[in-house]
């Protein structure tokens, strides 16, 4: 595995990932400043399980656009298995929001085109949704 910073990012790179870059995406986790260190080694463990072969984080004190951490972690957008295993990562290490209710937040997959393309926040329309894979009352695996 690589680990390299870059100035804003923190790079883990499994040493063969290769990706269409038509397809390429991320499920997103944001964090908070006392998180940076858990989120490090997140990221590292996802790449050393093969969770995902490439995932990132902001890098020191350098937030994103909206003044937040963010974590990434690569696949491509019809790779099922590897959804399911992203998704089962988050669950199993906390990584998804939930809502005042308790029900799970649908968070999205974005893909890095509508990134290029400056879809943030209103104007990004997730394609990918938690809810295709997940019951997000229960947390229960749809068939």
């Amino acid at each position: 595995m690589q680990i390299f910073d870059s100035g804003f990012w923190m790079f883990y790179i499994q040493e063969k990932a290769k990706f269409d870059k038509n397809k390429l995406g991320k499920w997103m986790y944001f964090f908070e400043d006392e998180d940076y260190n858990r989120v490090s080694e997140l990221c590292r463990k996802a790449v050393e399980e093969g969770i995902v072969l490439e995932a990132k984080h902001n890098s020191g004190n350098n937030k994103g656009m909206y003044g937040k951490n963010l974590s990434c972690f690569y696949l491509e957008c019809d790779d099922i298995e590897r959804h399911k295993k992203v998704i089962r990562f988050f669950l199993d290490n906390d990584m998804i929001p939930k809502t005042k209710t308790g029900k799970l937040y649908n968070i999205s997959f974005k893909l890095d085109e509508q990134t290029f393309a400056g879809e943030y926040g209103e104007n990004y329309n997730g394609y990918i949704k938690l809810e295709q894979f997940l019951d997000l009352q229960t947390g229960e695996w749809l068939e």
